[in-house]
């Protein structure tokens, strides 16, 4: 059980990650972010690598490193905008560090991502994100409401849920070539299983465009589809959506045995409310549904 002594002692170390992910573009050094989190620059840096597992250096290094690749892949921004923004004073130091970490230089991975050394390099970011704070539920946090029927475009990713970017890749070419960004069109995914248990091979998860418009034949495999009208659970993620297995958890485990609700024959899903990188990370919004009779 944690005291409140620890919660506050944490919700210090929460104030720098929340600080490091709202200020990528500014200066992030030892003295700034132990005033962020009220503690003496002579031991932050010590107490943060103790906590987290890796430096502050580090873990900024890393955050960088995310949103420029999320950059990279995900959206169109030029390389040497990508560079500048990662604190590097032109592109090719930020190919040079770009190289290091991945194997890739920032236009190879633009062009052909390789999802495998990624997730190696942002390893140590996700788990230091993790390890000093976990995410809370309440049953105060969860609403019941009557979801309208909503017709979707979707992709359904077959396999090793590591090479989920490409297919995000497929899908988020085929919102541009039909005129359905984000900000004009609902985003959902079908959390079919957990890829945790799930054998890779197997894994399934769909992404989804709200449209009233059917998708026509097309070379990404877009296919017309809808989620069902009906009661659902909710409940809110605010931050990191890299990871919805305590919400997931939360709702499956604590709140759905005592609520004396039952299940629908419809998978659990998520509505992407804002995206990561186009807001700083941990200002990201998911919602998590749990389709009910």
């Amino acid at each position: 059980m944690t005291t409140e002594a620890e919660r506050r002692y944490l919700a210090r170390f929460q104030r720098v990650l929340d600080h490091v992910d709202a200020n990528l573009d500014a200066v992030l050094d030892v003295d700034t972010l132990a005033a962020v989190a009220t503690f003496s620059p002579f031991h932050f840096h010590r107490q943060f690598a103790e906590l987290t597992g890796v430096t502050i250096h580090r873990y900024v290094q890393l955050a960088r490193l995310k949103r420029a690749s999320y950059a990279l892949a995900f959206r169109d921004a030029p390389v040497t905008e990508v560079a500048l923004a990662s604190g590097y004073g032109g592109s090719e130091a930020f190919a040079r560090a770009f190289r290091a970490r991945l194997g890739q230089t920032p236009s190879e991975f633009r062009r052909s991502p390789d999802w495998e050394p990624w997730a190696a390099a942002i390893a140590p970011l996700d788990r230091a994100r993790r390890l000093p704070m976990t995410i809370a539920f309440t049953d105060a946090d969860v609403r019941i409401l009557d979801f309208p029927e909503t017709r979707v475009a979707m992709l359904t990713h077959r396999g090793d849920p590591a090479a989920i970017g490409d297919t995000v890749r497929r899908f988020i070419a085929w919102r541009h070539a039909n005129g359905l960004p984000p900000a004009r069109s609902r985003t959902f995914n079908l959390l079919h299983d957990d890829p945790a248990t799930a054998p890779p091979e197997q894994f399934r998860l769909t992404i989804c465009a709200g449209t009233d418009r059917a998708p026509g034949p097309n070379e990404h495999g877009v296919v017309e589809g809808r989620i069902p009208a009906g009661r659902c659970a909710v409940v809110r993620l605010t931050g990191s959506s890299d990871d919805l297995k305590p919400a997931v958890h939360f709702l499956y485990a604590d709140w759905l045995p005592r609520s004396g609700e039952e299940l629908r024959d419809f998978p659990v899903f998520a509505e992407r409310v804002r995206f990561f990188p186009d807001v700083p990370e941990n200002e990201a919004i998911t919602d998590i549904y749990l389709p009910l009779r």
